[in-house]
């Protein structure tokens, strides 16, 4: 995929790409990529949500979380993760796109409501799936468009498919 037009150049491997509102497909590959080299953990706590550390109540009693005094050492690393991963995403976006999240409490939440914003609900999604695929069948050269003017507009339907 071409990279957009706002590509920065010399950007770190040691710190996760800025999303600024424009090619949020893009942005996610990218983002997805970083925090798996980071943490393959991480990426599973965004997608199920962070870890509750629970304590039962008496021999039969209720399952209810542990104060954060009652954690151990294992609890508190599995608790981070969560922290890990929202401290990623929200040095990966713009101030516009803080204003959007910032009151989500978890990683997960995060990345729900940045889906929503810049990709939409299912039948939003349904719906553009819908109108690549009737672009991806109609594709023909233009012509005043070079071959690899072609392929690159090809393959940006196909991606974004």
């Amino acid at each position: 995929m071409a990279a957009p037009p706002n590509f920065e150049e010399g950007q770190s491997t040691y710190r996760p790409s800025r999303f600024n509102g424009q090619y949020y497909s893009w942005w996610k590959t990218r983002i997805h990529d970083f925090i798996m080299g980071e943490d393959s953990e991480m990426w599973d706590v965004i997608c199920d949500g962070p870890h509750v550390s629970m304590n039962k109540v008496g021999e039969s009693g209720p399952m209810v979380p542990k104060t954060r005094k009652e954690y151990s050492d294992i609890d508190r690393k599995v608790v981070e993760k969560n922290f890990r991963a929202k401290k990623i995403l929200v040095c990966g976006i713009g101030p516009d796109e803080y204003n959007r999240i910032s009151a989500c409490e978890s990683a997960k939440e995060i990345w729900e409501a940045l889906q929503t914003t810049y990709e939409g609900t299912i039948q939003v999604k349904q719906s553009k799936i819908d109108m690549l695929t009737t672009e991806y069948e109609l594709v023909r050269i233009k012509d005043d468009e070079s071959i690899q003017d072609m392929h690159t507009r090809f393959t940006s339907i196909i991606v974004d498919m």
